[in-house]
């Protein structure tokens, strides 16, 4: 399990989340580590199990994100009430799964963080029906921290042995203390989502709750982003558009090359290398290999990937060279909308402190409140139609907001936007 983001703001931190709570140690599993389970046969018998079990499924993958280019699950623990604990590997026959993506139709699934698993599991074909997500909950309880031994710690006062998420799972055969750690992160996930359930409930945030997660599940995916090779770290150092163009190129040819041998990015070029080379411009083999990083014997072995990436940069007519500035699909940062938009920085003006309100009033993080991009583009366009709570509601609902954020937000952005004047309908329309 890849270790998710924490909220760790004072306004948003939960009464007693101040102190650590005192935990009693949770070094393996109260059965021992279950085997792993690889054969048509084995998976058979562990669908068996999990069909005649009870009540939810604690499910989780382990991943090779920064050793591998896919994200793909190598390893799927599962447990449930009345079957046990399986640790599944996907590799070697993955369509020998069926039963147990057959076993798991139905029921509901306990993810932490689901937006890590669920798309390498549906991947593989399995399917989520009903989820809960113990990560989301805690973010809705307005909880300091929502790492899952943190909050096993504070709900459950059990203490996660913990250090092998950003391992490299797609090593065979897996070690024993890792395999120890893959089976305690389902061992008690069930048991959390029951007390973090007790607690939603108690906050009148239950209902919350079970829109989020149907959301999850029926969101689309996103769309790729576009012009990914300008995240290149320290992209913002090369100046010219023709080193821009050799970052692109660059960048191009290592995605190619980690993708087909299915190796992370960065361990088949560094960004750093990239951005040298981008703007030293070696044109001989003999250059390139004495910048940094090139010099290596794996990298001399690859100089002639990088040197006709460099050629067909300086190749490109001027018009084909990437403009400086980003110019991709989105809006521009708030930063820059006095400029750009000043009516919708005046909008941004009123709506912020709004939300920010209604958040602290309810414990919550504001960006659970309502998503940060609805805001911004609602703030951007403004409306077309005098500001109502209707047309704010409407306006929300078109852009994916849940019925809880939006009667929970839907007056006081009405009541901020035509505090706004004017510039509460519709802006420049850039």
């Amino acid at each position: 399990m890849d270790t998710a983001p924490e909220n760790q703001t004072a306004e948003n931190q939960a009464p007693g989340d101040d102190e650590a709570p005192e935990v009693e140690p949770l070094l393996a599993p109260a059965d021992g580590v279950p085997p792993v389970l690889s054969t048509a046969a084995e998976f058979a018998d562990a669908a068996r199990a999990l069909a005649a079990g009870e009540g939810p499924i604690a499910v989780d993958t382990e991943r090779a994100s920064g050793y591998r280019y896919s994200q793909r699950a190598y390893l799927i623990q599962i447990k449930r009430r009345g079957a046990g604990s399986f640790l599944l590997d996907p590799i070697a026959d993955p369509e020998a799964l069926t039963p147990v993506i057959d076993a798991l139709r139905g029921p509901e699934w306990v993810l932490h963080a689901a937006d890590q698993d669920l798309p390498c599991l549906r991947e593989l074909g399995f399917e989520c029906v009903e989820l809960y997500d113990t990560e989301l909950a805690g973010r809705l309880l307005g909880l300091a921290k929502v790492n899952l031994a943190a909050m096993v710690a504070q709900f459950l006062g059990l203490g996660l042995l913990k250090g092998h998420g950003a391992a490299d799972w797609s090593r065979r055969p897996l070690p024993d203390d890792w395999l120890n750690y893959a089976a305690l992160d389902v061992e008690v996930l069930v048991e959390l989502r029951d007390a973090m359930d007790a607690a939603l409930a108690e906050s009148g945030k239950d209902g919350w709750a079970r829109e989020e997660f149907a959301y999850v599940l029926s969101r689309p995916p996103a769309p790729p982003r576009t012009d990914r090779w300008r995240k290149t770290s320290n992209i913002h150092t090369v100046k010219s558009a023709r080193a821009l163009a050799a970052v692109r190129e660059l960048w191009t040819a290592r995605e190619e090359l980690a993708e087909r041998r299915d190796v992370a990015p960065g361990r088949v070029l560094p960004d750093t290398a990239i951005v040298n080379a981008a703007t030293v411009d070696p044109k001989s083999n003999n250059e390139l290999t004495r910048l940094p990083i090139f010099g290596g014997p794996r990298q001399r072995r690859q100089a002639g990937i990088w040197l006709s990436a460099l050629q067909r940069a300086r190749e490109l007519p001027e018009s084909e060279l990437p403009d400086r500035k980003t110019t991709g699909p989105g809006l521009p940062p708030v930063s820059r909308w006095d400029q750009r938009n000043p009516e919708a920085a005046a909008r941004m003006q009123k709506v912020r402190p709004a939300l920010k309100e209604v958040a602290e009033n309810h414990t919550l993080p504001v960006e659970n409140l309502l998503a940060p991009d609805v805001v911004r583009q609602l703030c951007w366009d403004g409306l077309d139609e005098p500001v109502t709570p209707e047309a704010v509601d409407a306006h929300l609902a078109a852009a994916g907001a849940r019925e809880w954020q939006r009667r929970l937000c839907v007056d006081p952005l009405a009541e901020a936007l035509r505090d706004a004047g004017p510039a509460g309908n519709q802006g420049t329309g850039e």
